[in-house]
Formats: structure tokens, sequence, C-alpha cells
């Protein structure tokens, strides 16, 4: 049997564009792929909600917050927005919520000291956090009035009960086991419907929720392909060299799974509402490859390459270092990631080529006194 490992609910793009950058600006510094398209709709979003009379607080819902950088700039707009349409001492509560094991001391730290935080622009804006799953009520019901989440929700809640191990890849989208596809295809679904659930009893009337999310492309194709491909062979470099166990490997998985817009309508057939919601938004796009945009104008493969290991290490090896025997802060679980990250980088900058990344957006609306 796997062991179940501690799988997070966090934004998996985290990291600031760097001001050295080649393609850094002012609007860009915090642009997670897909990111701004969707803080266009939460500014729409923020547009269109009814507002609570002073001095009951608007509410707003972050779920799956990790360390904040991807919060700021949804939030700083949401925020400009809501500020035009009421007082100026008008209190906007910000409730980011995550897993337990989330760091909220990075989250804090963020908030307060990033010169991008809505803390800096707005005075009557008050943050606070919650450590629950949102695969469950976190927040009173008929209490938020708008919601976000972004680069979230493709983490499943658990690895399915009883679904078999696949053992010629760590992502289940590339493995040939159709046992295991349909099992993790079956708590995807699941996972959708509570989440939807829940908020759809968390929102005020006419409260919206915006979702920026993973997707299966038009062509069925889950993206990411070169690095999933070079992190399996990056795997098997560490068997070789002995820092990792041939059964520790076989344990290893990353719990995400990226849905079809079928997947996305599902709870709400037949008759188009689920829990008081609607889909008042559904798009599948492809995002831009914003590390292949940078070393298509300075040619520099080894950034290229080190920026996408970067983000591997942080969003999906310490949830694979899991299945190291002590787990990720075992004796060997930071070792494993820094040449795990060392090993991607190498060879993504021997033969860069640019990620597909199939992305979601969905705006969520609660109608009438549901």
């Amino acid at each position: 049997m796997r062991p179940e490992p501690r799988i997070p609910e966090s934004s998996i793009v985290v990291r600031p564009e760097p001001t050295e950058s080649a393609t850094y600006s002012a609007s860009t510094r915090l642009q997670a792929a897909g990111l701004l398209p969707a803080v266009a709709l939460f500014e729409q979003a923020a547009e269109q909600v009814p507002l609570p009379a002073p001095p009951q607080p608007i509410v707003i819902a972050d779920y799956g917050a990790a360390t904040g950088h991807n919060s700021l700039k949804p939030m700083s707009a949401a925020i400009e927005v809501l500020r035009r349409r009421t007082r100026h001492d008008h209190a906007i509560l910000v409730t980011h919520t995550d897993v337990p094991d989330n760091d909220f001391t990075a989250l804090f730290r963020t908030l307060a000291d990033d010169p991008d935080s809505y803390l800096r622009l707005d005075q009557a804006s008050f943050p606070s956090a919650v450590g629950r799953s949102f695969y469950t009520q976190i927040l009173p019901s008929k209490a938020v009035n708008l919601g976000w989440t972004s680069w979230a929700i493709q983490w499943l809640s658990r690895i399915p009960e009883g679904a078999p191990e696949f053992h010629d890849h760590v992502t289940v989208a590339y493995s040939k086991n159709e046992e295991a596809r349909a099992a993790y295809a079956h708590q995807a679904a699941t996972d959708w419907q509570n989440f939807v659930a829940f908020r759809g009893r968390e929102l005020c009337p006419e409260g919206r929720l915006v979702v920026l999310t993973m997707a299966v492309g038009e062509d069925g194709e889950f993206g990411y392909r070169p690095l999933n491909d070079t992190l399996v062979a990056a795997l098997n470099d560490l068997v070789r060299d002995g820092l990792l166990d041939r059964d520790e490997l076989q344990r290893m998985v990353i719990p995400t799974y990226a849905r079809s817009e079928k997947d996305f309508r599902a709870p709400f057939s037949p008759k188009g509402w689920f829990e008081g919601l609607t889909i008042e938004h559904l798009e599948l796009f492809e995002a831009e490859d914003r590390f292949w945009t940078r070393f298509q104008l300075d040619g520099d493969a080894e950034t290229f390459g080190a920026q996408w290991a970067a983000f591997a290490g942080a969003a999906l090896f310490p949830t694979m270092a899991a299945a190291l025997e002590g787990g990720v802060r075992g004796p060997r679980g930071a070792e494993f990631i820094r040449q795990l990250e060392e090993a991607v980088a190498q060879r993504l900058s021997s033969a860069p080529e640019p990620m597909q990344i199939p992305l979601a957006s969905l705006v969520l609306v609660k109608r009438g006194s549901q």
C-alpha cells in the first residue's frame, strides 16, 4: 500500500518575477501563468457583487493561498474596484485559506512586506487565515461576497482509496494504467463537486467565485510533457546513483488532476445549477510559458532549465519526498529535493522546449436568495 502523503491545496506558482528578469515589468512581476486574464474576471466580479451596508464588512475569500504571492495582484485589484463602490472606511475582510501544514508565517510576511500587498494600498482592509481544507466548509454560510482561487483545486483531497499503484510515471495523466486513471478521475469528480457545494453554501446571494486551474487541452493533452518526462528520467538517475530506492520511486505520485470542460460542468447538469450556483463563465485556454518567452529573448538555456526546475521544486518535490523513508523532513528529504532540482534543471537546459499549459477560468454565481 502506498503511504498517504500530505497533500497541499496551495497555489503552485508562487515565485514573483525577479526585477532583473528580461521580461520584468511592474505589470508582470507576479504574473503566474494565466493569472492576468483571471484577475480581469475578478475585477468584473467585484463590480457586480452586492455589498453589505457598513459596518458589516465586505468578505473576500482566497482559497489555497500558499505564501500569498499569487494573491497580491487579484486581491489588490478587487479591493480597488470595491473601494470605488463604497466608503473609504468600509472594512474589507480578506480570509486566506489553506491546509494546516501551509506556511502561514510566510503568508503574513508577504502581506506585511511585499510592496504590492493590498495592506499597503488600502488602510481599511484586514487579513485573516483559516487552516482547513477547502473540500469542507470553511466559512459561515452566506458570509462570502467574493471568492478567488488560482492554481489550487488541481490537487486532489487524497490518493484515491483502493487505487492501484502505477509505476510507469509520477503523474497519472501520463500513466498507461487505465484502472488507476479511472480511480483518479472519480476522485477528481468527487472533489470538484464538494468544492463547488461548500462554496455554494458560503457565498452570499449574488456572490461570485473566480477559479483559475489546470485543465485538459482541446487535444486531450495534460500539458507540461517535457517537464514530466524529464522528471521521470531524473528520478531514475537518482535510483542509479543510490540516493533513491526503487521501492521509494514506485511510491511517488503527484496527486494532481486536470479537468475537461465536461468535468467542470458535471455537477451542474442537467438543470444548470448546483447548491445555488451557476456557471456564468467557463473558458479553456493555453497560457503562455513565460520561462520560454524569456529564453526566446535571451537564449539563456541554463536559466530556462533552472526556472522550471525551481517551479517544480517548490510546487511538487516536497509532496514526492513524502514517499521517502522518513518523509520530506527525514535525513534525505532536503538532499533529495536539491539533487532532483539540479538534475531536472540540467536536463531541461540541455534541450529547451516550450511547455503546453492548458488552463481553465470559471466564474460561479450564487443566484437569488438560495
